[in-house]
């Protein structure tokens, strides 16, 4: 939750350096993958700011512009993430398909890589709850799916399909996702 405008300035400058955005405009110009990501992510923390202060007229409008683009760009660049699913840090390497559920929880400072899918084990589910702590690396092509809990520092290889619980500093690969390594 994004408390005031220094606070969201503050993320967005993180994000920005995370994302490899140095030139916005030249980057525009020259429609850089880096440009389309820092756009979506730009927005949804405008998104999340705005939907807690919609007590004035104009912070409404502001909502539903930001409301609106969010769905437009979702379909434009396919990524499906829901506002307030991701705490700060955010680093998308490449644009491409992700799909992150509205009851996942996502820590501090990720990394994430295209055609991710977090969602829940079978349709109907009651708790499908899926945390993930800070300075994750989720690798291409991988799938979670919950309920589950993720510890800190954990790195998912491409290709795996995560299903149980992971302790903090481990590292997982195939499918179903076994840790292989326990990192100091």
């Amino acid at each position: 939750m994004i408390e005031n405008k220094k606070e969201l300035k503050r993320i967005l400058k993180l994000e920005r350096e995370l994302n490899h955005v140095n030139n916005l405009l030249l980057q525009r110009l020259t429609f850089a993958d880096s440009f389309r990501i820092y756009n979506f992510i730009r927005n949804l923390r405008y998104l999340e700011y705005f939907s807690d202060k919609r007590s004035s007229l104009t912070n409404q409008f502001q909502y539903l512009f930001y409301l609106w683009n969010h769905r437009r760009l979702k379909q434009k660049y396919s990524f499906y993430i829901h506002p307030n699913t991701i705490d700060e840090g955010l680093h998308i390497v490449h644009p491409g398909f992700i799909r992150i559920a509205v009851f996942a929880q996502i820590g501090k400072n990720c990394t994430i890589l295209p055609r991710v899918l977090i969602g829940k084990k079978k349709p109907g589910m009651e708790n499908s709850d899926v945390l993930i702590g800070n300075n994750c690396y989720i690798g291409t092509g991988s799938t979670i799916l919950g309920p589950l809990t993720i510890g800190n520092n954990v790195t998912i290889a491409a290709g795996s399909i995560v299903t149980k619980d992971i302790p903090d500093n481990a590292t997982v690969a195939g499918v179903p996702a076994k840790v292989i390594a326990i990192n100091k």
